[in-house]
């Protein structure tokens, strides 16, 4: 069970990673590819080339930490970057929604106050 608070920012990977990749292997993806960083707290999300797996990376007080699915049938649908950004920022429920099987482009949402967040800068 993956429980996240409202308030975390999680940053999805637009391109397919290896996901062989380990702790300072996706830290270093997180750096270089998606110019973050990785010991910020921040939920960085990537899937495979088949986007049946995906590996979520974060930083917790002491060390890494990684969760990692398998689908058995069916894949992760992920929100197509409109500017060719290597990065998206969704929501912890857009994340939920996303593990479920819930395909993002599809979902409609009302209209709700949300506090514009500043871009990170390179």
């Amino acid at each position: 069970m993956l429980s996240l608070p409202p308030a975390v920012r999680i940053w999805l990977s637009t391109r397919p990673a290896d996901l062989r990749r380990s702790f300072d292997g996706l830290a270093a993806l997180v750096r270089d590819g998606l110019r973050g960083d990785p010991l910020s707290g921040d939920i960085f999300v990537f899937r495979n080339k088949s986007a049946d797996r995906i590996k979520l990376l974060l930083w917790e007080e002491d060390g890494y930490a990684i969760w990692y699915k398998r689908l058995e049938k069916g894949s992760y649908r992920f929100p197509v970057a409109a500017d060719g950004d290597a990065q998206i920022e969704v929501r912890a429920a857009d994340l939920i929604m996303l593990l479920a099987g819930v395909d993002l482009a599809s979902v409609r949402r009302s209209s709700r106050y949300h506090r514009p967040v500043p871009r990170r800068t390179a």
